[in-house]
Order: C-alpha cells, then sequence, then structure tokens
C-alpha cells in the first residue's frame, strides 16, 4: 500500500511533493500521494492557476520515485490518469465521464479534473516524476467567469461523494493502468478505453498555438498521446499536448 501524506493546507500538492522527494533516499518514496484539504497556490496546464476551494474537492500529487519510465514517455502518464479518474468517477457516481484532450476530465462538457506531471532528471534518467490531480468532487458553486466551463460530481448528480473512497478508486485505477502502461512504455493497451472517453474525437477543433490558430477534425490518439487531427485539406498531423491548447469549434469541448 503506498504512504499518503495529508495536510490541512498547502500551496501546491506538487510543490510539496517535489520538496520531499528531493529530501528523499533511494525509491522510499515511490508510489506516496500528497494530499491536501485546500490549495493556496495550485498550479494548472501551461502557467494557469487551478483555483482550489477547501473541503470540498481533491487535490493530491502521486509521487513515482525512479521509474521505469524512459523520459520521452513521461508526458504520456498524463493520460494514464486521466483515463483512471474517468473510470473512477464512473464507477463511482454512475456517470459517463469524458476525456477533453489530453488530460480534462468533463462531465455535462464542463471541466471536474486537470491533471499536471512534471519530472525531474537525474544522469539522463527520470529522478522522479510527479502526476498532480485536481478534481471538483462536492463543490456547490464557481465563480462566474468559471460556471460555464466548470463543475463537479456533486453538481451532476445531487449527490455528495466521500472524497477519501474516490482518492482510493482514483489510485486504484492508476496502478492497473500504468502497469499496463510499463508493458510498452505507451498507451497501446489503453487506447481503445480512452478514445472511447475522448470527446474530441471527430470533431472541428481549433488548434491554438503560438499566436496562431488551426481548424481541424480531431481523429484520435497516437500510441504516444499525441492528438491525430485532420486538416482541411485531409492532411492528418500529430499534436503535441505541450505546445498547444485545443478547443472545440464552438464550445470548451
Amino acid at each position: 500500500m503506498e504512504k499518503i501524506f495529508w495536510k490541512e493546507s498547502v500551496d501546491s500538492t506538487l510543490t510539496w511533493a517535489k520538496e520531499e522527494a528531493k529530501k528523499s533516499v533511494g525509491k522510499e518514496l515511490d508510489g506516496a500521494l500528497f494530499v491536501a484539504n485546500e490549495q493556496t497556490a495550485g498550479k494548472g496546464r501551461l502557467g494557469r492557476v487551478w483555483t482550489s476551494v477547501p473541503g470540498e474537492n481533491i487535490y493530491m500529487t502521486l509521487l513515482l520515485m525512479q521509474p521505469e519510465v524512459r523520459a520521452e514517455n513521461a508526458s504520456s502518464l498524463t493520460l494514464v490518469m486521466g483515463l483512471s479518474v474517468a473510470e473512477a468517477v464512473e464507477e463511482m457516481a454512475g456517470i459517463d465521464a469524458g476525456i477533453k484532450w489530453p488530460n480534462d476530465i468533463v462531465l455535462s462538457k464542463k471541466k471536474i479534473c486537470g491533471i499536471l506531471t512534471e519530472m525531474q532528471m537525474k544522469e539522463q534518467k527520470p529522478d522522479f516524476i510527479m502526476i498532480g490531480v485536481g478534481i471538483n468532487v462536492n463543490q456547490r458553486e464557481f465563480q462566474e467567469e468559471l460556471r460555464n466551463k466548470a463543475t463537479s460530481v456533486f453538481l451532476e448528480t445531487g449527490k455528495e461523494m466521500s472524497r477519501e473512497e474516490l482518492v482510493a478508486k482514483v489510485t486504484a485505477c492508476f496502478w492497473k493502468n500504468y502497469e499496463l502502461f510499463l508493458k510498452t512504455q505507451n498507451l497501446k493497451a489503453l487506447k481503445e478505453e480512452y478514445e472511447k472517453r475522448l470527446l474530441n474525437k471527430n470533431q472541428q477543433v481549433r488548434i491554438l498555438e503560438k499566436g496562431t490558430e488551426t481548424i481541424g477534425t480531431a481523429r484520435g490518439i497516437t500510441d504516444t498521446g499525441e492528438l491525430l487531427v485532420e486538416d482541411l485539406q485531409g492532411k492528418v498531423r500529430k499534436v503535441f499536448s505541450g505546445e498547444v491548447s485545443v478547443r472545440g469549434l464552438y464550445s470548451y469541448v
């Protein structure tokens, strides 16, 4: 069983996990989970802030010490965790969860979860990988500017959910999927389940990168997690998650 560390309030569970990883020896914290009741400086993708309401949601980071993951494959773990969160929410809440590539979990076309993966290298290998997860679980209301694109499990089901049980279910799903990932060092064994939930698939999307915008149709993902996008001329290109923002043509997804 993994070690679980808890704090009432922390700036960011990612920052906390990184500090502890740097102090640890060998693999002693491998699989450790850092969970907080509140974050005061949560991190999102592309430098964004993750709004963290105290007492209602899940804020956690999973730490993998000296993992058997090649550095070039580490970003795929974001998608592994995304699938795991979707599976866990579906099982516990009895509601279909979608994935907006690469790492947003969506209920009723609104986001409930964001995931951020960071890696520290040592001697050209990953020394540790941290996967930060924020899930809107029991939140009742959102700031006005977020209401059209964010929701919670509670708002979609009308039922309060045990955060502790959902953390346990997410991590159980992750270890199952991570084991499959390690066998091939890619998403081959998970691709079907991921694409089944991929809301962008066969939908027109806007790709925002380096100040330019292009329009295409998402066709799925590669074994290494890039989004396949077919342009208006019928040419398919790979889109890498670290470089772009993808939106639906007329909505968030």
